[in-house]
């Protein structure tokens, strides 16, 4: 609401320096387009969340292995941080999986990673999610857990928002929403192979 209120008032400004005579019509109208820009390009750049996505990374780890890994910051509904990475990693062309890694933020939340992790969309779709370590990971640290969304990520028909709850060490569960964005990032992942 702010930022609307600055852009009328610089229109205001602008409006009564070009009525007192004091610029040349053409260096009104340039400040009329730049105000036009202002008012409709800029607030679309700085909202849109593909701005502030992160892209899918491939990484050629070693000769014949390559993973591809997107990484999200999210905040589950008691406002807690959480990386949630999703990545796929082949040996030899051949896929080893596919994992969803929840990191919280060390000391504030441990997640269970004994007990499966619950995907839902807002239909009655669900899915369970087993715990899972890929080949590489021996352990994680207990504000970590990773679960085989292989079945979940490949059901999914649209870019439409996902509720995950993650079962908590304490007992009680997070849920994270994960939005549109992600999901069709998650789904492109899905879709990628190293040939």
């Amino acid at each position: 609401m702010q930022r609307w209120f600055a852009y009328f008032s610089l229109w205001l400004r602008v409006r009564s320096v070009f009525e007192r005579g004091l610029f040349t019509q053409r260096l009104a109208k340039n400040l009329v387009t730049i105000w036009l820009f202002l008012l409709i390009a800029l607030p679309a750049l700085t909202l849109s969340p593909a701005a502030t996505l992160a892209s899918i990374h491939i990484y050629n780890e070693q000769p014949g292995q390559t993973t591809f890994r997107s990484k999200q910051s999210l905040r589950d509904r008691s406002d807690r941080s959480w990386q949630v990475i999703l990545f796929k990693r082949y040996q030899s062309n051949e896929l080893q999986g596919l994992y969803l890694r929840l990191v919280g933020f060390p000391g504030m939340v441990a997640p269970n990673s004994q007990k499966s992790l619950r995907i839902a969309t807002g239909s009655s779709t669900q899915w369970q999610a087993q715990p899972a370590l890929d080949p590489q990971t021996q352990s994680l640290p207990e504000n970590a857990a990773q679960y085989d969304v292989t079945k979940a990520i490949a059901d999914l028909a649209g870019d439409i928002p996902l509720q995950v709850d993650i079962p908590l060490a304490n007992g009680s569960t997070a849920q994270l929403i994960v939005p549109p964005f992600a999901v069709h990032e998650w789904r492109d992942l899905n879709a990628q192979s190293p040939t």
